[in-house]
């Protein structure tokens, strides 16, 4: 059965999905203005204020506005635009069924009550534009009734009169003040401009001049300057505002606002920043000063700013900013790696894991839709890369079609690229890519992916608030995700309300038992500075996190390395003195189907049924059906003291015991999963205690057993000085030093992470500062070195037996630094 289309998702992905629903823009030629050069740095088509449109170009945009809503000229028979259509149509016959009409209502919805409160009525105005859609949209049930448009009307000013006016003070929660209620809101006046009486618009607009005067100020804390998303979506709401007020001076300021031509740029959104919100020249976006949050705040700005490049394309307010690129060049930069078959990887969804109408698929769905949208506003070499990457993308999403996700507008696009046999189906994506500025891994191999979160002092570990995320304790502490096309659903089929929190795969934890996070704003960032790693070829990698406990004592050093084949795990120094177990969770996979999938150790075929449970003092391997293998490496692990622990169990939970926020609290329905839990148990307050382990995804069962017995990657080292791997047979040496150490003949005089290959002739060096601490990092290398074939201007190399390396890393923010040697 197909999935139901999650029309309201959630607040953020709601506002998002309203602001990306874009068609192809008018050409320029219906516009007889022609945009002005762009002044000093080019951040806009005109100086704010002096735009002048005539009323013409303020309809054609205002219709334009209203088709990126619902779409235009599509077939309501056709299947897919059938399907989305009832869809619709279902949404707003429960609205409409549940909305109180009568003359003395006090609120909208019985549900929305007291409809004063910020959070109630800030998801009234949402309802209602589900309904004006389906009035305005061909093939509904609500298609241009009068009875439906006369119950809006009445309705938004019902709403006016008692809950969202000029003389009302802020309270509560900000963002449905000044974000999530005037912009659906105004999306309703787009929709309803032809029955809208003067006097009702007057007032509205009154009421979004009140709360969004501009976009570069929070208006209830004007010395805040807006950034990242929240500014691209204040920007799309003045920009409607001054469109459907006829103020062209409101426009030009949406506009401006983009590049932040109030403040000489200081918040463009095209720019590369190098701390706080934004895009990073690495691909990382961060929101809230210091959270991963590409897959949801990132991907808002992506398709707000784009669609307000596309709103005002050709008109006197077009933009003209030469940096658009910055947006551009995010497409491939920042969300491509991240997109997994569809799947938006949760390592950078946030707080937004906990939204139960929000899963990995439909923010995949949504940012595959924005990137469609852009490609509208892009060069046509772009254009034409993001074509194939979505309809590769939307191909292999198999167990949630795109085309059952998104709406009309959406549909109406992907189905064109779809179409088109010119435009071919890219293959996924592979590479390594560490992500410094927000501190996420993501390797991407033939058949699976993975992503590591991190964290330190300056990314958060985890974000919780209004009711969000209230386990997310563990997310930021090494948690790794792997991908597998056969399992689509592991992350988004009710993985995080029935998950153990205690144990996600790759984290060590105190199990001291924890508080839910609950409704304080909580943005935690632990103490350590070590949190990143390096890459080499875009190809391998090495992480390494320096785990400082959130309320106790425990402390550990963690290493991953990133194979052709496998993920290499370490630990090392796993120490606590809480009197409380200490655990490293190597796998908690959720079982699809009837949860039976085979699960081996050491060749012996384990009980299949929840409850089963064993300790396994030494073992070599172990292999699960349809996920992979687990190989016990020599120096840590089951085989250095740490008893590895096996579980099978169901475990059931509902969305509300994770979100209980008032727009994006889940339900109470319960759900039911098994799991398969490996776990090593390093006792009551360990002292140096390790693991050492090897990941080795979509591999069989006789391919671990082999790959166990082969010992294809030899532990050089693992301990308080260093940590590292090689592979002989890739000539490869990946290492990171947490001091001054020698590790598999490499010596580095201090902390760094390296990665060393030998092929033939050629030496490729790899070199980053996770810590982001030193000034410079020497390495002395276990082989002779010649001469210097090419090298980033911050590495120097001293040619001889065994050749030094003086990388000059201060400022570099854990970029790595590279070198070809011979």
């Amino acid at each position: 059965m197909r999935p139901p289309r999650p029309l309201l998702p959630s607040r953020r992905t709601l506002l998002a999905a309203g602001a990306g629903t874009l068609l192809v823009p008018a050409p320029a030629a219906a516009y007889a203005a022609t945009p002005a050069a762009a002044g000093p740095g080019g951040p806009a088509a005109a100086p704010a204020g002096t735009a002048a449109g005539a009323p013409a170009d303020e309809e054609a945009l205002l219709e334009r506005a209203a088709r990126m809503l619902t779409g235009d000229g599509y077939d309501p028979a056709d299947p897919d635009f059938a399907a989305a259509l009832a869809d619709l149509d279902a949404e707003a016959r429960r609205w409409w069924d549940t909305l109180d009409r009568s003359a003395g209502r006090t609120a909208l919805w019985p549900d929305l009550a007291p409809v004063a409160d910020a959070g109630n009525f800030g998801q009234c105005y949402p309802r209602l534009l589900t309904l004006a859609t389906a009035w305005t949209a061909p093939g509904t049930s609500f298609t241009g009734r009068a009875d439906v448009a006369a119950a809006l009307l009445d309705a938004l000013r019902f709403l006016h009169a008692t809950a969202y006016h000029p003389g009302r003070t802020e309270t509560g929660n900000w963002w449905f003040w000044e974000i999530g209620a005037p912009r659906a809101l105004l999306d309703c006046c787009v929709l309803l401009r032809a029955e809208l009486p003067a006097a009702d618009l007057a007032g509205y607009l009154a009421t979004v001049d009140r709360f969004v005067p501009d976009p570069d100020r929070r208006t209830n804390s004007p010395a805040l300057s807006e950034t990242g998303a929240n500014r691209a979506d204040k920007c799309v709401i003045v920009a409607l505002r001054g469109l459907l007020g006829r103020s062209p001076e409101k426009t030009a300021l949406a506009r401006d606002g983009l590049s932040d031509v109030r403040d000489g740029g200081r918040n463009s959104l095209f720019q590369y920043v190098t701390s706080g919100d934004g895009f990073y020249r690495d691909g990382s976006f961060v929101q809230h000063g210091s959270v991963a949050y590409t897959g949801t705040y990132g991907a808002v700005l992506l398709a707000a700013a784009g669609q307000l490049m596309a709103l005002l394309a050709g008109s006197p307010w077009a933009v003209t900013d030469p940096a658009t690129s910055v947006l551009l060049d995010s497409v491939e930069r920042s969300f491509a790696p991240v997109i997994t078959d569809g799947l938006m990887m949760d390592a950078v969804r946030g707080r937004a894991i906990s939204r139960e109408r929000a899963p990995d698929h439909v923010d995949g769905a949504l940012a595959v839709s924005y990137v469609l949208q852009l490609a509208e506003a892009a060069p046509a070499a772009q254009a034409a890369r993001w074509h194939a990457a979505a309809k590769g993308w939307i191909g292999r999403q198999t167990a949630y079609p795109y085309l059952s996700l998104v709406g009309l507008p959406h549909i109406q696009r992907a189905k064109a690229v779809l179409a088109d046999p010119g435009v071919p189906a890219a293959p996924p994506l592979t590479g390594h890519h560490c992500f410094a500025a927000m501190e996420r891994v993501v390797h991407r191999r033939p058949g699976w992916s993975y992503a590591l979160s991190l964290s330190s002092k300056r990314v958060a570990a985890y974000e919780a608030g209004n009711g969000e995320n209230a386990r997310g304790w563990y997310t930021g502490d090494g948690m790794g995700y792997l991908y597998l096309p056969g399992d689509q659903g592991q992350f988004g089929d009710a993985f995080w309300p029935t998950v153990n929190a205690y144990r996600l795969p790759g984290t060590t934890v105190d199990t001291r038992p924890r508080a839910d996070l609950g409704t304080v704003w909580t943005e935690f960032r632990p103490a350590n500075e070590v949190s990143g790693g390096a890459v080499l070829h875009g190809r391998y990698g090495a992480a390494a996190f320096d785990l400082r406990a959130d309320g106790s004592s425990l402390r550990a050093r963690k290493t991953w390395f990133f194979l052709d084949d496998a993920v290499v795990a370490l630990g090392a120094d796993i120490a606590a003195d809480d009197g409380r177990v200490i655990e490293t969770t190597v796998e908690n996979r959720s079982l699809r189907g009837a949860g039976e999938q085979a699960f081996t150790v050491d060749g012996r075929r384990q009980p299949g049924a929840p409850g089963w449970a064993r300790d396994f003092e030494r073992a070599r391997w172990a292999h699960l059906e349809g996920v992979g293998g687990y190989v016990f490496l020599p120096g840590g692990g089951s085989g250095g003291g740490s008893v590895l622990r096996a579980l099978r169990e169901e475990r059931t939970g509902a969305w509300r015991d994770i979100n209980t926020g008032a727009d994006t609290g889940g339900s109470t329905t319960p759900h039911t999963r098994r799991y398969l839990t490996l776990w090593l148990d390093h006792g009551t307050s360990p002292a140096g205690a390790g693991y050492a382990y090897a990941l080795l995804p979509t591999a069989s069962r006789a391919a671990t057993a082999a790959w166990s017995a082969r010992g294809p990657v030899r532990v050089a080292a693992n301990d308080a000085a260093a940590q590292a791997v090689e592979v002989p047979r890739l000539g490869l040496t990946a290492a990171h030093f947490w001091t001054a150490a020698t590790a598999a003949g490499i010596r580095s005089e201090g902390p760094a992470t390296v990665l060393l290959r030998r092929r033939g002739d050629g030496i490729s060096l790899a070199v980053s500062d996770p810590g982001h601490a030193a000034a410079e990092v020497s390495l002395e290398l276990p082989l002779r070195v010649r001469a210097v074939t090419s090298a980033d201007p911050t590495v120097t190399v001293t040619p001889g037996r065994r050749g030094r390396v003086t990388v000059r890393v201060a400022g570099s923010r854990g970029a790595t630094h590279r070198a070809e040697l011979r």
